[in-house]
């Protein structure tokens, strides 16, 4: 376990959910900062060192100086070149339409937008924080996320980080809901045999025992999925020795309610073995959840 000071930048698109990541960090022990100028932050974190009783540290830090880019830039610089800092970027995301309803319902102001429309800030942020989102080691899509669900992300992706090791985080989903934005590798298996068109497996899932020996039962399933586990078990290592601390692979099918399920559960039985690995089903209920509210 490393003694260094652990510091987490906390960036993304503005309304993305920074107020919410700052507190989740604070539940977590981080001395937390927000909106501290860049270039102030190697030099506070002489004091901290200094000081000898902070630890952990996160700093939110967006898009109210118009300098931004190239003072944050320059402080990553910075900091690389110390020897007792381990940084870490968390970049939250969303789609546009979420960040504009989310401004609208605050009635506020976008920072690169103050007399303009709220779209064209957001395009211009976007292309400012291309090249930062590109060095971030976690990202976060909030578009569909409650205040909640962002926390357990967060608690999940740095909560005592240092004793967890590395962790793969499996997602099952729908191509008809869209693709997980913060998958590391996506695999699509719309091309395996549907158990949507059996009408005894069409409300099941593909946790439930019936469907997931249907989606077995083929040739191809068996065929794809030794592959695709011979290919993660030979991937996973590089990963981790890039210093990756987890990797998202997502599965999906077209509703993501039954074979996305099926091979995830399967592929995370497998590699839990070996790794530490988390399950989500993302869409696995949305088709109930569309039928009930009808």
């Amino acid at each position: 376990m490393t003694d260094n000071l652990q510091l987490v930048i906390i960036t993304g698109m503005s309304g993305a959910g920074k107020t919410v990541a700052i507190q989740s960090f604070e539940d977590m022990g981080y001395f937390c900062i927000d909106n501290m100028p860049p270039r102030l932050i190697p030099k506070f974190w002489e004091l901290i060192k200094e000081s000898g009783k902070v630890t952990k540290m996160a700093l939110g830090v967006d898009l109210r100086s118009r300098s931004f880019f190239e003072e944050i830039q320059n402080m990553l610089i910075e900091i690389e070149n110390t020897n007792f800092i381990d940084t870490s970027i968390l970049f939250l995301d969303a789609s546009d339409e979420e960040l504009v309803a989310r401004y609208k319902e605050t009635r506020r102001a976008h920072p690169m937008a103050m007399d303009g429309l709220i779209t064209e800030g957001i395009r211009k942020e976007r292309a400012i924080l291309d090249d930062l989102k590109a060095q971030a080691s976690v990202i976060i899509d909030t578009t569909t996320l409650t205040p909640r669900q962002l926390r357990e992300k967060i608690n999940e992706s740095f909560k005592s980080k240092g004793d967890q090791g590395f962790r793969i985080e499996f997602v099952s989903f729908g191509f008809k809901y869209g693709l997980p934005i913060d998958s590391d590798i996506v695999m699509d298996v719309r091309f395996l045999p549907n158990p949507h068109y059996i009408p005894e497996l069409r409300p099941l899932t593909g946790k439930d025992q019936p469907v997931y020996d249907y989606v077995m039962s083929f040739d191809e399933t068996q065929s794809f999925y030794h592959k695709f586990l011979d290919l993660l078990e030979t991937v996973l290592p590089g990963y981790i020795k890039e210093g990756k601390s987890s990797l998202t692979v997502a599965i999906g099918c077209t509703g993501g309610q039954h074979r996305s399920v099926a091979l995830t559960e399967r592929l995370a039985n497998a590699l839990g073995k070996t790794y530490k690995v988390n399950v989500t089903h993302r869409d696995k209920d949305k088709r109930k959840e569309t039928v009930n509210r009808s």
